[in-house]
C-alpha cells in the first residue's frame, strides 16, 4: 500500500494561474495534473496511491484563514489537509487552535514562501502551541528552485530549531533539496523523519543510501511533491536503495499510518 506525505492542490478558481507561475518560477517544471483537488484525487488513483495528505501554505497573514478552510474542506477517510499558519499573522496561534479545531493534526511551513528563518526566535511561540496542540510540522528544507539564496530551511538552522519543539516533525525533500552531505551531519539520527518528495533525478542513490543507513527506514515517509513529481517518480529511486521488503512497506505506508493515526 501506499500514502503520499508531499502533494499539492488548491481551490479551483487559482489553480491554473498558480501553477503557471509556481512552473514558471521553478524553471518550466510541467504539472502531472490540473492542481485541484479533483484533479488530484483522481492522479493519486491513477497511480494507485492508497491516501495521501495534502501541503497547504499560508504566503501571505490575509489569506491564512481561506487557507485553512480550504484544506478543511479536503478531509477525507483517505486524506489529510495539513493547515498553515503565517508567522506575521497576529492571530496565528489562534489559528493553530482553529486548525486543530477543524480536524487537521498537522501545519505545513514553508520558510522561504513565508519569508523566515526556521531558528528564528520569533517562531518559537508558534512551535510551542503547535507542539502543545499535538500538531505534526512538515517544514520544506533545503535549497528552493523558485527562490534565490539564502534559503531559510538549511541542515544547520533546522538542528537549532528543533530543540524549541516537541512535536513531530518532517523535514521534506530527504531533510533537504541538494543538501545531502549537510543532512547527513546535521540531521541523521535525530528525532524527526524526512520525507522522500523530489528525490527522483535530484538525489544521488548512493546519498540516498547513506541517509538511509544513517537514519532509519522507521524514520522516512514516502512523498512525491506531486504535480510536480509523481509517485511512480520515487518509487523508482527507492527501488534501487535495497531495502527489504518490510523496509520499503514501512516508508510507503506504515510510517505514516503510525504518524498520522489512520
Amino acid at each position: 500500500m501506499i500514502f503520499d506525505i508531499h502533494t499539492h492542490a488548491f481551490p479551483k478558481k487559482i489553480a491554473d494561474a498558480a501553477l503557471r507561475q509556481l512552473s514558471y518560477r521553478s524553471g518550466g517544471l510541467e504539472p502531472s495534473y490540473d492542481g485541484t483537488f479533483e484533479g488530484l484525487s483522481d492522479f493519486m488513483a491513477g497511480q494507485d496511491v492508497d491516501g495521501f495528505a495534502i501541503q497547504n501554505i499560508a504566503t501571505n497573514p490575509h489569506q491564512m484563514k481561506k487557507v485553512n478552510d480550504f484544506a478543511a474542506s479536503c478531509i477525507r477517510k483517505n486524506v489529510f489537509p495539513f493547515g498553515s499558519v503565517h508567522p506575521d499573522a497576529p492571530d496565528a496561534l489562534w489559528e493553530l487552535e482553529r486548525i486543530k479545531g477543524m480536524g487537521m493534526k498537522e501545519i505545513k511551513l514553508h520558510p522561504d514562501y513565508q519569508g523566515f528563518f526556521v531558528d528564528d526566535e520569533k517562531m518559537f511561540p508558534i512551535y510551542k502551541k503547535a507542539s502543545e496542540l499535538g500538531l505534526v510540522i512538515l517544514f520544506h528544507a533545503g535549497y528552493d528552485f523558485g527562490f534565490p539564496a539564502p534559503y531559510h530551511c538549511m541542515p544547520e538552522n533546522l538542528e537549532r530549531a528543533l530543540l524549541h519543539i516537541d512535536t513531530p516533525v518532517i523535514a521534506a525533500h530527504w531533510g533537504g533539496v541538494s543538501c545531502g552531505e549537510a543532512v547527513i551531519e546535521h540531521l541523521c539520527g535525530l528525532p524527526l523523519y524526512f520525507d522522500t518528495s523530489f528525490g527522483y533525478g535530484t538525489k544521488p542513490r548512493a546519498e540516498a543510501m547513506r541517509i538511509v543507513e544513517r537514519h532509519g527506514t522507521d524514520k522516512l515517509l514516502f512523498g512525491s511533491d506531486s504535480p510536480w513529481h509523481t509517485p511512480a517518480m520515487e518509487l523508482k529511486l527507492l527501488a534501487t536503495l535495497e531495502l527489504s521488503g518490510d523496509e520499503l512497506c514501512d516508508v510507503t505506508y506504515n510510517n505514516a499510518k503510525k504518524l498520522l493515526g489512520f
